[in-house]
């Protein structure tokens, strides 16, 4: 028996001396392992991390097109190191950076660029950006800002339209109106107040939206912060909208250039958001808000439902019948709408989604369009929305989602510039979104 007792101390002795070696030691797989560059000194080396993975999905060998590579170091600079792939297929290096050459991390070149755009000279752009990223030993000269400026025109729309009458109208310090709002999390809500300002005064096709630049400009003193602490959120609310008779339309966007262009200088995927956002506001010429905090209470919904018409289903698939009140709808719900653009007579409801071909937000973008409906007075009709992502942009009414005549449309296809859609006949999902038909 005293035997059999030792043995069996002596296994858990052995057990636990396997289990603090394994958690003290740092065990990295081939697929895993980061490989560093032998030029690299010791003294630069990254610190030990498990693999992050690529800020963008659609990483590609610019030289053969593969999209099967693998990690291979970084490439040390002066100011950065960037990450390096190598093509498993053609055996080349790549990185996947679209803007190269450069000097100063594309961080600090967008930061100096929307400084300008913000109403500050080319020196007082340089000198804040320089003291912001601490550059005691690379001070960015007026001379370099004025060529990213050139250089990267094509992605600076707002430089040419509308820097010139802001800078004259408003101060730098009040070109943009930001509030940080704690709503469970921090969203950080920015308008541009000189951009909107121009676009509905001077441009007769948008004078009608002057009750949105009103409730924007309203945001960061009449929000109802205690709405977002108890509300159910939009992308998560049981409510369903049929799609039958609707389209969804695949095209290609702007937004797609501008997306590609600014993903480059993110690090970490949760950054992504905010650096579309501030760059999109600051250098686009059609973007007036971002991070745009929106509601929807039980007696707006009712009202959309019952004097409206709007169709309006629950989770189980059950429409609600007659006038009166139904107790199964949500008390309240509340949403971030991500970036909301004045463009074309309309209004324009951006949410950025990775990988948007396999998603479809349509009832979250729907319940945004509502929600800002109410809370401006403009009809719905007004309204357009959309999702996208570097590679896909996809938009649609969303008063075709709530809204369907008694009379069954005759027309099965649509005609547009980009081709030809079919009419969803589905209640469930849209099967078509994409260009079926091209013209000849």
């Amino acid at each position: 028996m005293p035997n059999i007792l030792d043995k069996f101390l002596h296994l858990i002795t052995i057990i636990k001396r396997s289990v603090k070696i394994f958690q003290t030691r740092e065990i990295s797989t081939p697929q895993t392992r980061e490989i560093i560059s032998p030029l690299m000194s010791i003294a630069n080396l990254p610190e030990s991390k498990p693999a992050i993975p690529p800020i963008t999905d659609f990483i590609k060998c610019p030289y053969c097109s593969s999209k099967n590579y693998s990690r291979r170091g970084f490439r040390k600079k002066a100011l950065e190191n960037v990450q390096l792939y190598i093509c498993n297929l053609c055996k080349r290096t790549f990185t996947p950076n679209i803007t190269k050459g450069k000097r100063y991390p594309l961080e600090i070149i967008f930061e100096a660029v929307s400084l300008y755009n913000s109403g500050f000279s080319l020196e007082k752009s340089c000198e804040i950006c320089s003291g912001k990223y601490k550059l005691e030993n690379s001070i960015i000269s007026p001379a370099t800002l004025s060529k990213w400026i050139k250089q990267f025109s094509h992605y600076l729309k707002y430089t040419g339209r509308f820097r010139e009458f802001s800078a004259k109208t408003y101060s730098p310090q009040d070109i943009v109106i930001t509030a940080t709002l704690a709503h469970r999390q921090l969203y950080r809500f920015r308008y541009h107040r000189a951009k909107c300002d121009y676009m509905i005064k001077e441009e007769y096709q948008h004078r009608k939206f002057y009750p949105l630049k009103e409730f924007l400009e309203l945001v960061p003193s009449e929000c109802p912060h205690q709405y977002f602490q108890k509300g159910l959120r939009m992308s998560e609310v049981p409510l369903k909208f049929s799609k039958k008779e609707m389209i969804v339309r695949s095209k290609t966007n702007y937004a797609n250039e501008l997306c590609k262009f600014v993903i480059q200088s993110v690090k970490e995927r949760k950054f992504r958001h905010n650096a579309l956002q501030k760059y999109f506001l600051y250098n686009d010429s059609v973007t007036v808000a971002t991070e745009v905090p929106v509601y929807l209470t039980r007696e707006d919904l009712e009202h959309l439902r019952t004097q409206l018409g709007f169709e309006i289903c629950m989770q189980s698939g059950t429409v609600p019948k007659g006038d009166g009140p139904d107790l199964n709808l949500p008390k309240l719900i509340t949403g971030h709408i991500d970036m909301l653009q004045i463009r074309n007579g309309q209004i324009h409801l951006l949410d950025y989604k990775p990988n948007a071909n396999k998603v479809q937000p349509i009832e979250q973008l729907t319940l945004y369009a509502m929600a800002l409906s109410r809370l401006t007075g403009l009809r719905l009709f007004e309204f357009k929305c959309a999702w996208f992502d570097e590679e896909d942009y996809f938009e649609f009414y969303p008063l075709h989602v709530l809204y369907k005549p008694r009379k069954a449309r005759r027309r099965k296809k649509i005609e547009t510039m980009e081709g030809v859609y079919k009419v969803n006949k589905q209640e469930s999902k849209v099967v078509n979104v994409r260009v079926f038909k091209h013209y000849d």
